[in-house]
């Protein structure tokens, strides 16, 4: 029977592990969602790792050996309990696959609403309610803010969705 184990990737090489360990028999499972990436003023679909330096891999442990993946080109190590690798919850890699297929996970529409140089209000967090100036959209998740805090202009990365226009 097939157990699910979470396994550590080194920078950037979810793919390249992922490859080896399809290459080496295993069961393997990178769950990806799709974004868009502005390039050389042209926005593209790109597939990002849902969980960044994580993938997931399928191993019989009563006909394979778990420790051979340790080695595995691109792989840094199987998060363990103990000695042996910790299995992840049944059904978990399932509902992911079936989440990924529906696109549940896709960030597909950017949220343009916001302009540089628009006043904003912070929604959410210690900052809540607070009006501050748009200075920078750093990608459809994360925006720069200049507060006035305690007498002084202070850069301050937020959430995109902890802002709306004031």
């Amino acid at each position: 029977m097939i157990s699910w184990y979470a396994v550590h990737t080194r920078p950037q090489a979810e793919l390249r592990a992922l490859e080896n360990l399809q290459r080496q028999g295993y069961q393997a499972y990178l769950p990806r969602y799709r974004t868009q990436v502005s390039h050389a003023r042209r926005l593209q679909t790109v597939l990002r790792p849902l969980f960044p330096r994580y993938l997931f891999a399928g191993i019989d442990r009563a006909a394979m050996r778990w420790r051979p993946v340790l080695s595995t080109i691109g792989v840094s190590d199987v998060i363990r309990a103990g000695d042996e690798p910790a299995p992840l919850p049944e059904g978990l890699v399932e509902s992911l696959r079936e989440q990924e297929a529906a696109g549940a996970f896709d960030a597909l529409v950017r949220k343009r609403s916001l302009r540089l140089g628009d006043l904003v209000r912070v929604t959410a967090g210690v900052f809540e309610d607070m009006i501050g100036r748009l200075v920078e959209l750093r990608d459809q998740d994360r925006v720069v803010v200049l507060l006035e805090l305690l007498g002084r202009t202070v850069r301050t990365e937020l959430e995109t969705a902890a802002v709306e226009t004031a």
